[in-house]
């Protein structure tokens, strides 16, 4: 397992993996940005890096998250809601088949070990709220509005 360091407008982006894919992606306030990125690693680096200058909205680098049968399928459901567009815990609950499984699919969504690549800042609360993401509301807020296909120009 290697870890690699990069820069991103969100803070260091923390990705971890093998040659069998990316376990895990995590976010930083600060640290040291890798100067050597495996061969295996190159993939998620650039794809990453794409993503941050608008140039992505999908992901094709191998994933391999860890986590119960359970955490897979509600992570699998998040590969599932759209660049730009956002879903409710209820919707998303509903969508596994489980509408009473809101508070264990909020519980998954939390646990998701692959920051932005498992889109699980597309979660939203059934009012409309940023609630809850392990990243901090604010870098959420900042994702979706970055994905944002209404995108005001600034005009200055």
């Amino acid at each position: 397992m290697e870890t690699v360091y990069i820069k991103t407008p969100l803070g260091i982006a923390v990705i971890t993996g093998d040659v069998n894919g990316v376990s895990e992606i995590t976010v930083l306030e600060e640290g040291e940005v890798s100067t050597e990125i495996p061969d295996f690693l190159q993939e998620a680096v650039q794809q990453l890096q794409e993503y941050f200058n608008s140039q992505r909205i999908h992901f094709t680098f191998k994933l391999n998250p860890k986590g119960t049968d359970f955490q897979q399928k509600v992570w699998n459901a998040l590969l599932d809601i759209p660049f730009g567009k956002t879903r409710t815990y209820l919707e998303q609950s509903k969508f596994l088949g489980d509408p009473k499984a809101i508070r264990a699919v909020a519980s998954a969504n939390g646990k998701n070990p692959l920051w932005i690549v498992v889109p699980c800042h597309r979660v939203i609360g059934s009012d409309g709220s940023l609630t809850g993401y392990a990243g901090g509301l604010w870098r959420k807020k900042w994702l979706l509005e970055h994905e944002n296909p209404n995108k005001q120009q600034a005009l200055f």
